[in-house]
């Protein structure tokens, strides 16, 4: 297995696009309840295999048929999922996934299982032989402190692997620069989004919040990502600021996660930054063609062909390929 993907596994439900939400003892009509495996983990790792990648998952679900449904269907897509553990305690976790017409999606999430994940649960047999380590959706995982989760990419490092880290960050809980910073020194790339990198430095503007995660480890390349603004990549002195490629969206859950996905398999061609950056913008934008995290994800030549065919300054097309 080359990549290994840990962190956050959840049982989705969508509901296709409504009105509105529901009033007190309202009943409101949607066209179709979709169910999938999602989580961060989940996403990021069913989307390398469709880029052609070998994923072992590790994370931890509940002693439940929703935990079933998730070993399988990782199973189905051609995922290892040896290092999956079972809470005895806790169910499986889930989100209910609203959208509304015209409006942002809304979320109602239950943390479950993932609340119990910690270094405890991790065999460091699921590092060997691979070539990255990505950890997605820390800080929805409380038991794994960001000091485990430093000694953990401490040892990921030590053995050679790439470490990528990526966040989520509940509403309802406060963050800051303390909860990421023990594991900065040991992550090569940390992908946030605007906002959550807004939470952790207190700075609005993007290259601020770059700067200011960039501090602690000068070779971690620090990407915020930006939805339709294309990410800001910070890599030392160097700044990428990417276009984002137009396609016709339908719905953008699991878009931050396939962008991870096309940015990891960048890295695993030894593209160039520039490059590995337009292969995640692609792959993150074919998300979002249709209903879920994944149904419309590119293949890696189907990415390919479509940067090909980018008439934008995000890199020369001649520097792709599918080899």
């Amino acid at each position: 297995m080359r990549v290994g993907c840990m962190g956050i596994l959840v049982v989705d439900l969508f509901a296709d696009p409504i009105r509105n939400l529901p009033h007190a003892g309202q009943l409101v009509t949607t066209s179709g309840l979709t169910m999938t495996v999602g989580g961060c983990a989940a996403n990021a790792a069913i989307a390398l295999t469709i880029l052609g990648e070998d994923v072992q998952v590790a994370g931890k679900v509940g002693s439940d048929i929703s935990g079933d449904y998730i070993v399988s269907g990782l199973k189905q897509h051609g995922a290892g999922v040896d290092y999956i553990r079972r809470s005895r305690n806790l169910p499986t976790s889930g989100t209910v996934i609203f959208t509304l017409q015209g409006e942002d999606r809304r979320y109602l999430h239950c943390i479950g299982a993932n609340g119990e994940f910690s270094l405890e649960d991790v065999d460091l047999e699921f590092l060997r032989g691979m070539d990255i380590l990505y950890f997605g959706g820390f800080l929805a995982t409380p038991a794994f402190t960001a000091d485990h989760l430093a000694k953990l990419f401490r040892e990921a490092k030590q053995r050679g692997l790439i470490t990528v880290l990526d966040v989520v960050m509940p509403a309802e809980d406060s963050f800051g620069i303390e909860d990421v910073a023990p594991v900065l020194p040991y992550t090569d790339y940390f992908l946030p989004n605007e906002d959550e990198a807004a939470r952790l430095t207190g700075y609005s503007q993007e290259f601020a919040q770059a700067e200011s995660l960039s501090s602690f480890n000068s070779e971690c390349t620090v990407v915020i990502t930006r939805g339709p603004r294309g990410p800001l990549a910070m890599r030392g002195n160097r700044v990428i600021d990417s276009p984002a490629f137009p396609v016709e969206t339908v719905e953008e859950s699991g878009a931050g996660d396939a962008f991870t996905a096309g940015l990891i398999k960048g890295i695993l061609k030894n593209w160039e930054l520039d490059d590995a950056l337009g292969l995640a913008s692609a792959v993150g934008a074919s998300c979002t063609r249709a209903p879920g995290c994944y149904a419309s994800i590119f293949t890696f030549d189907q990415a390919v062909a479509f940067l090909k065919n980018q008439q934008t300054g995000h890199a020369s097309p001649s520097r792709f390929r599918s080899g």
